[in-house]
């Protein structure tokens, strides 16, 4: 099993930065709901701490994330930016952990962003009606999924349940 040990300080900072990325690229790509989008990624967070213990998995989720923003840039420059944090971070993880560790890592950095797109309604009205998951969101973890070379476990857009 890998450690954060196995990591210099700027390699784990990196690593920590690929889940938190992947949340920040959703919430940026669709005005509104921020707030309850950056509180599922917290919970997203906590559950992989907790399920976690004892896995380099857990210790990443265990861990906050340092983002600069303005490393981020716009949003314009976050979509191109945003993918390429993500695969350093992936592979700074495969010249240290095992292929299932990594799998894990990159199953959860897309989960953080499902759980952010998922948590917002679009459209509708005052509340009533919308999409779970709008287009952009959509188009966004595609491009998420696509970096981490792995297939989404939502697909959307998404018809809006009521809450």
């Amino acid at each position: 099993m890998t450690s954060k040990a196995e990591f210099n300080a700027e390699e784990w900072e990196r690593v920590l930065q690929g889940p938190a990325v992947a949340g920040i690229m959703v919430i940026a790509s669709d005005r509104g709901g921020s707030l309850r989008e950056s509180i599922a990624v917290g919970k997203v967070y906590t559950d992989a701490a907790a399920k976690g213990k004892g896995t380099i998995l857990g210790e990443v989720a265990s861990t906050p994330p340092k983002i600069d923003r303005e490393a981020m840039g716009t949003r314009e420059e976050l979509v191109v930016r945003g993918p390429q944090i993500i695969s350093e971070a992936v592979s700074i993880l495969e010249a240290h952990a095992t292929p299932e560790e990594v799998d894990e890592f990159k199953r959860f950095c897309l989960e953080v962003a499902e759980h952010a797109a998922e948590r917002t309604k679009t459209g509708g009205f005052l509340g009533i009606g919308g999409t779970r998951i709008s287009q952009e969101e959509s188009s966004t973890l595609d491009q998420i999924a696509g970096t981490l070379g792995i297939d989404r476990s939502v697909s959307g857009p998404a018809p809006a349940d009521s809450d």
